[in-house]
């Protein structure tokens, strides 16, 4: 309707009437902290039967169908719009907000996580005077543990700055506490290092620093086992293998026998089958075979005992094929290294689908919550004025009738006049919707050609290179029939190793490369409208280049020397026009 041509006095009637009909509603809707209280309980009572709050299985997204999830989301978000009803029940509130801030966080949604959180911590400073002290002591752990998350949640959303400052706080508030939640903030604060600056000299320094705090006052805590485990990881990454080995040894034994409180005392599989395979793995790179073959016959005592249930968890599961399959690789037992890859593939496609399946599944669900919850809110405010106009309830009712008749009339009488150009405007719109469908299957289709072009041209280009292969080894294998004595052997070993790197080269790197071309399509589409002249190699050297690999791994992904590596990036600077002060990979990085 356009109001642009509705006459002023019409105008004047309808705010009035639209303000009295927002008040009568407002008066109706009355809520009383009694209430409020009613039914925050009742629907906790609800959200208890479907999903208890101490169970594991509430904090787990695969445990929610899609029905299941809208419903207790909806039912969280209307029991945090209560709270402000009702009157005292102050630790009532605190663990409202601290239950939809760890639920939310193990959800992963970090925003909805900080705001339940921030509720808690503002509250909590305004009331804190008001709780007995054995109230305080119950919630000093979860106010710590909240920081902790808090600082995990602004590091997903890339808040660094945010996330650095909340580490530091959460440290300082548990300095002089005496609970293990000490050590556990400066472990969290080595991980921000560790995983999202890459600063490792920091992190290891924090990690020393929560590790000895945890041996000496907590040695048989749980944190113990994961800090040694990130102190071993960082002297992996710094090729240290010497000083990792006996780390991972010690989560082994560590994880065979310790039971986490938190997994309801039970054996935290996925950490042993990790310990095991990353003790296997520092074996193997210090040609310890001994000590790599007891630790595959670990892992293989762990797949075949009931106890610690290896099918029931995927990821367990994919890091014990990984496990299997290395250690059949350094035995050069292609076939069955073949074999276990296959099945590593095929669980963590598994995996990948099954996460991007409830990763949509939450989103439809949340982008229909959030309407509710805008309508929920609107309701909430007109109860919030509420006190202000009780005494106007007759006059407003009265008002109300007679404005309400004035409106009808009028407006029965304007939108028999403004429905033709209504009709007029649907029919239009419709039309123009049916056009863009149009558009957009032609488009898909026309992707789908370009797509198989594509891959009409990479067949082409690895069959030639094939036959180029198979040529070059032909001239290798004539030489070798002229060749005797121990110039032989170093020619068949040679051989060998160049007939190995080529089956390791065509299964892993045509894997990689079509994730690579799927995940960097929008790139490539921008780089070949502003370069034409760019070849498909160019363009899948520029995205290795963006993704920040480093030359020696590109060189081994793409089969060539470093040199010849040097050669093509010389190459690209030419088709960029770039000047010899401009740096490629800056370059490339900003397009």
């Amino acid at each position: 309707m356009d109001f642009a041509i509705v006459p002023p006095l019409f105008l004047k009637i309808l705010q009035r009437i639209l303000y009295c009909l927002v008040l009568v509603n407002t008066l109706q809707s009355q809520m009383s902290s009694e209430a409020a209280l009613q039914q925050y309980y009742e629907l906790t009572e609800a959200m208890e039967q479907s999903f208890p709050e101490d169970s594991f299985e509430t904090y787990d997204r695969k445990s929610f169908t899609a029905p299941q999830l809208e419903r207790y989301l909806s039912q969280l978000f209307q029991r945090l719009e209560l709270l402000p009803f009702i009157d005292g029940h102050h630790e009532l509130k605190m663990n409202s907000f601290l239950h939809s801030g760890n639920w939310f966080m193990e959800m992963n949604l970090p925003k909805e996580s900080i705001k339940a959180y921030k509720l808690f911590f503002d509250y909590y400073e305004k009331n804190q005077n008001k709780l007995t002290k054995n109230q305080q002591q119950e919630l000093t752990e979860a106010r710590l543990f909240a920081y902790s998350m808090t600082a995990r949640n602004y590091e997903k959303l890339y808040h660094l700055d945010s996330a650095a400052a909340v580490h530091r706080h959460n440290i300082k508030k548990t300095e002089h506490t005496n609970i293990v939640m000490y050590p556990s903030a400066i472990n969290n604060y080595g991980l921000y290092f560790y995983w999202t600056k890459k600063d490792l000299d920091s992190a290891l320094i924090q990690f020393h620093k929560a590790f000895n705090i945890t041996k000496s006052q907590f040695p048989e805590h749980h944190l113990l086992g994961s800090i040694r485990d990130n102190i071993a990881d960082v002297y992996m990454d710094q090729k240290k293998y010497m000083k990792a080995k006996p780390l991972y040894k010690m989560n082994v034994d560590f994880y065979t026998h310790s039971r986490d409180r938190s997994m309801q005392y039970n054996l935290d599989t996925a950490r042993l089958v990790s310990a095991v395979a990353q003790y296997m793995d520092v074996s193997l790179k210090l040609n310890d075979f001994s000590e790599a073959e007891w630790a595959f016959q670990k892992m293989i005592l762990i797949e075949s005992d009931s106890t610690y249930q290896l099918n029931k968890k995927p990821s367990a599961k994919l890091e014990f094929l990984k496990g299997k399959e290395a250690y059949y690789r350094s035995q050069q037992n292609y076939s069955k290294a073949y074999q276990t890859l296959s099945q590593a593939e095929t669980l963590s496609d598994s995996i990948f689908n099954l996460t991007s399946e409830i990763n949509q599944q939450w989103q439809s669900v949340l982008n229909t919550l959030a309407i509710d919850r805008v309508k929920l809110n609107f309701r909430i405010d007109q109860v919030e004025k509420e006190s202000k106009i009780k005494s106007q309830r007759t006059k407003l009712w009265i008002s109300s009738l007679v404005s309400s008749i004035v409106v009808i009339v009028l407006l029965s009488l304007y939108l028999r006049r403004q429905q033709y150009l209504v009709n007029v405007k649907n029919k239009q719109l419709i039309l123009e919707q049916s056009l863009e469908v149009k558009e957009l299957k032609n488009k898909q289709l026309n992707d789908e050609v370009a797509a198989k072009k594509r891959d009409l041209s990479d067949f082409a280009i690895n069959l030639n290179q094939n036959q180029e292969w198979a040529r070059l080894l032909a001239d290798k294998f004539a030489q070798l029939k002229e060749t005797t004595g121990r110039a032989r052997k170093n020619q068949i070993d040679e051989f060998e190793q160049e007939l190995k790197n080529k089956i390791n080269f065509d299964k892993g790197t045509l894997a990689f490369y079509e994730r690579l071309d799927k995940l960097s399509a929008g790139f490539y589409k921008q780089l070949k409208a502003a370069y034409p002249k760019l070849t498909k190699t160019d363009i899948r050297l520029c995205s290795l280049i963006r993704l920040k690999i480093d030359s020696h791994e590109i060189a081994t992904l793409q089969n060539i020397s470093l040199a010849s590596l040097n050669t093509s990036r010389y190459r690209l600077r030419s088709k960029f026009n770039l000047s010899s002060d401009e740096n490629l990979d800056s370059f490339i990085q900003s397009l």
